[in-house]
């Protein structure tokens, strides 16, 4: 959270007095004040949390479907935001302009920290950005509630990521994974050069100077999906589960895609801005394309490689036999990810995001029955809370941002384009892909994977993160009123839309199928979700690699590497634990009943019934 702006008020006002004492007693009272400020902020924002819980509990109890709890929560914050920006005392903010001494002097960037001379005390002031205004009146706890970036990528941001991964149906998402690459790569490069396109012809008519450069960064934040809402309403009805992986499946890797596209353009922006600025830079460009494959196949490796190193981990050691270290383990490493690919340059979020798929898929099957539950239910936790958080806090934003740009012109143009984009990115993609499936995508669901481009907490995100200019400040603004009016009047029409297209619904889980019509000696729960239904010869391929070397490896599942490599001789029984030699992981998983790898709904079912008794 950012300093508020009283404080910095209150020391520039002390031109005058008994030298530092005195200024040191003012500070110190002012730091009281904003440590009250700072708790009554975070006690709202838990406000919204209880008050959306309370309203989403009555809503599932009468069976109300119009309004999902991402909306409730937007719906909640835009209250409290008001009630905040219109009510409570207005503190005059003084303002002192600073111009350099000798004004010839230039500054190739900002400076970071500008030193004021006030009555011989040297005063620092930090960068806050473009201020053309004349004046502004704010309370302090309006301006309190606005958050810094970096506690979205580093605190609120990993944990929602990390459980979509940790919790996705892997089979349906691989027999469909060539159809969600295609649309989570081609779909959104598409999206992102016709929104640019159709922006760079809008904004020829504002009076704000903005780049080709800047429309196309403003294509790929709101390219961005987040249907969280759907996804909802999708689990709670059964739809049917390929038009589920196909809109889960596109939005993860779509969000993946946006966040390293959005930084391949920054990276080019900088290499334009060295060369000619009237002309198209060749190299750049192209550097560009091998950076934005360098950083998103690397950052993939990188989360797999944690995934891989937790997995070895947890398969030679015994750590399961202390429950609370085996937890913690876990969620430190997998935190790890995020801040290695940071380090490294790299897409933290597609890191934390495979990360997560490769412990569902090998690191679960070394837990602990108690962590299993424990690491289930935390991230499970984790990204309810803090998904509505981010959700409460777009409509707080939307009255307490202080640089909010409303250029009305490009807000409607904005909802215009990416309708328009998202067609042409469905329809034909989806069309291609029909001429090579056997499973064809059928119209109507084509229209629902349309009207499933939501835009929320990723592109809000990506939009924050610097609003240093006016351009940027109206991307926020723009990016802020898309995601409110997707998420509320998209998420709440999707049970009706569903009825008038006519897509099945109340669709048994064929992952549950599976399970249930397993025979218990003929297979485990492991081996069960490690056999997809293969579509195409890059699903076949993977599951060749995962059956015979991958699995074997870094589980304690049978086979074992002396099983399916008997060549490696005595490389397979090094890499082979006695536990796994006897089979010690089917016992145990044959004791822990009906909990399987990202499955708690037939102990759920178990818990209804025996309620029902």
């Amino acid at each position: 959270m950012k300093l508020s702006a009283a404080v910095i008020i209150l020391i520039l006002g002390h031109t005058a007095g008994s030298g530092m004492d005195d200024l040191d007693v003012r500070t110190d009272e002012r730091k009281q004040r904003v440590h009250i400020i700072d708790s009554l902020d975070l006690l709202a924002y838990l406000g919204l949390l209880v008050l959306t819980i309370i309203t989403l509990w009555i809503f599932k109890k009468k069976r109300l479907w119009f309004i999902h709890e991402s909306g409730l929560s937007v719906i909640f914050g835009l209250i409290v935001g008001a009630i905040m920006r219109y009510t409570g005392k207005q503190t005059v903010i003084t303002k002192v302009d600073v111009v350099p001494v000798n004004e010839s002097s230039s500054f190739e960037s900002p400076p970071d920290v500008v030193r004021l001379n006030i009555s011989e005390q040297m005063l620092a002031y930090g960068l806050l950005g473009i201020d053309n205004s004349d004046s502004h009146r704010y309370n302090d706890i309006q301006e309190k509630a606005t958050f810094d970036s970096e506690i979205f990528f580093y605190i609120i941001l990993p944990p929602i990521i990390f459980h979509a991964g940790y919790s996705m149906r892997k089979k349906q998402f691989f027999d469909n994974l060539g159809s969600i690459l295609t649309f989570a790569l081609l779909g959104t490069l598409i999206s992102t050069v016709i929104i640019a396109c159709i922006m760079w012809l809008v904004v020829q008519f504002i009076t704000l100077k903005i780049r080709f450069l800047d429309t196309l960064y403003f294509g790929a934040i709101v390219s961005a999906t987040d249907p969280v809402t759907t996804l909802a309403i999708f689990s709670d009805i059964h739809v049917d589960p390929m038009i589920n992986s196909l809109v889960l499946g596109e939005s993860l890797l779509n969000d993946a895609v946006a966040i390293v596209l959005c930084g391949a353009i920054e990276d080019y922006s900088a290499l334009y801005l060295k060369g000619n600025p009237d002309t198209f830079e060749v190299e750049a460009f192209f550097r560009t394309i091998g950076n934005f494959f360098f950083i998103f196949l690397g950052s993939i490796g990188l989360g797999a490689l944690i995934g891989v190193l937790t997995s070895l981990l947890t398969k030679f050691t015994r750590i399961r036999d202390f429950h609370l270290l085996e937890t913690s383990l876990f969620f430190l490493m997998s935190y790890s990810s995020y801040l290695l690919a940071e380090i490294c340059e790299m897409s933290g979020i597609v890191s934390v995001l495979f990360c997560g798929i490769f412990q569902a898929h090998y690191t679960f099957h070394n837990l602990s029955l108690e962590s299993k539950l424990r690491t289930q239910q935390l991230f499970e936790v984790l990204h309810f809370l803090l998904e509505n958080f981010i959700f409460s806090y777009i409509g707080v934003s939307m009255f307490t941002f202080s640089h909010h740009r409303f250029q009305f012109a490009f807000i409607l143009a904005a909802f215009f384009a990416i309708a328009v984009a998202r067609a042409a990115n469905i329809y034909p993609l989806s069309f291609l892909l029909n001429l090579g499936r056997k499973n064809k995508i059928p119209t109507n669901f084509q229209h629902m994977l349309w009207f499933s481009g939501l835009r929320g907490a990723m592109a809000f995100a990506l939009a924050m993160q610097n609003t240093m200019s006016e351009a940027r400040q109206m991307f926020l603004t723009t990016t802020s009123l898309i995601s409110i009016f997707t998420v509320i009047f998209c998420g709440g029409m999707t049970s009706p839309l569903l009825g008038v297209l006519k897509i099945p619904t109340g669709v048994p889980d064929a992952f549950v199928e599976d399970i249930e019509s397993c025979n218990e000696d003929d297979c485990t729960p492991s081996s069960t979700v490690a056999t997809p239904r293969a579509k195409s010869a890059l699903a076949r391929g993977w599951k060749r690699l995962d059956s015979v070397l991958l699995k074997p490896l870094l589980t304690n599942s049978q086979p074992t590497l002396q099983d399916t490599l008997p060549w490696l001789g005595p490389i397979a029984r090094v890499l082979t634990p006695s536990d796994q030699m006897m089979g010690v992981h089917i016992s145990r998983q044959s004791q822990e009943g009906n909990l399987v790898t990202n499955n708690f709904s037939s102990i759920v079912r178990e818990d209804s019934l025996s309620c029902g008794d």
